[in-house]
């Protein structure tokens, strides 16, 4: 089969553009002719305040890559949509409502006698934080598809309430950007906890902070979508400043495993979430994982084997959770209980069901 993927590819980074990179791998090992059409300008400045290039790639390469496609070239992308007329299945990979306008005029470009199927795979249906005009804009953009696949049951749900089209769920598999190292070794703890990746209210960075118990101390490394002054200040009237190290900005592939190996356990004191490859990424490199019971996070931790789940929005079961941690062998414990992942599955699943749309 002929597919095309529409989507971020290096030399943009982060989770979306590692998966849609991973996807083409995959699919071109199965057999099928692949191709990336991708973003030479993604986003304005203004929707996407973090670092939006990196030089060298997070996960395995991809070739062919077309960089193409612009937010300033409302033209190009109707020209998009006429270049992929030829494939048998063209992937439109959504990470925000943002895409959409562009994705319509892919769209626009794709009608005539023969035209391909279409997909939307969806990340998020709706952003964490939705603003008012994102709904429409996706109702816009999955009335128009032939059908949808999405990361959750929760996610699926919404999609349905948007669209006529067939809607599938498969798990997110894994699109690790760096080798892991020392899983499951025992050692001393360094009675330091890590936050790492994107910065944003539904995280619950704030929680973390609040619920941080004393004698621990902890790292937060990742790029900050504002709020970097509110935090500083939160740390300050907590005065905990002395056991807080925060490393604004993106953490590169290449430092991500002596990040990692600092630390006793990776936190998520998510508010929210649909998937996030942040547990697999934390036991890859022999962490346990301290996770809220929302979206799929608690899907991939085994509570009291490999980490410890807590509900969200809970400050005082956090910090109990924390505390239970740090009791006497309970790091080496939990640590001894974290085993890599096998992506082999879990993509074998992920084809089988966007095949199947």
């Amino acid at each position: 089969m002929k597919i095309a993927l529409v989507g971020p590819a290096h030399p943009y980074k982060g989770g979306g553009a590692q998966h849609t990179t991973e996807l083409a791998c995959r699919l071109a090992e199965a057999g099928h002719e692949v191709v990336i059409e991708s973003w030479k300008a993604q986003y304005p400045g203004f929707l996407y305040p973090g670092q939006q290039t990196i030089d060298s790639p997070e996960g395995r390469p991809f070739s062919p890559v077309r960089r193409r496609l612009s937010w300033r070239s409302p033209a190009g992308w109707a020209l998009a949509g006429r270049r992929l007329r030829a494939y048998d299945l063209v992937v439109l990979a959504v990470l925000s409502p943002v895409q959409v306008p562009p994705y319509l005029g892919i769209l626009a470009g794709l009608r005539g006698p023969r035209r391909p199927r279409v997909i939307a795979l969806c990340h998020n249906v709706l952003p964490h934080e939705a603003r008012r005009y994102d709904e429409r804009l996706m109702r816009a953009l999955l009335g128009r598809v032939d059908g949808v696949l999405t990361h959750s049951p929760e996610q699926a749900g919404l999609a349905r309430g948007l669209t006529g089209a067939p809607v599938s769920v498969a798990a997110l598999p894994p699109h690790l950007p760096a080798a892991g190292n020392g899983a499951g070794e025992a050692r001393e703890p360094y009675r330091n906890l890590l936050f790492f990746g994107l910065v944003r209210p539904y995280k619950g960075l704030d929680l973390l902070l609040r619920a941080l118990p004393p004698g621990v101390s902890l790292t937060v490394a990742g790029e900050f979508w504002g709020g970097l002054d509110d935090t500083k200040a939160l740390i300050a009237e907590l005065g905990i400043g002395d056991r807080v190290t925060l490393r604004p900005g993106y953490v590169a592939a290449e430092d991500v495993p002596g990040l990692f190996a600092s630390a006793d356990a990776l936190v998520l004191p998510y508010r929210s979430a649909t998937a996030s490859q942040n547990v697999w990424l934390a036991h890859e490199h022999g962490l346990p994982v301290i996770a809220t019971r929302v979206g799929a996070l608690a899907d991939h931790v085994r509570d009291g084997e490999d980490g410890l789940l807590v509900p969200p929005d809970d400050v005082p079961a956090l910090r109990d959770a924390i505390t239970r941690f740090y009791e006497p062998g309970e790091p080496e414990r939990l640590r001894a209980g974290v085993k890599p992942v096998d992506p082999a599955p879990f993509w074998q699943d992920y084809l089988h069901t966007l095949l199947a749309l």
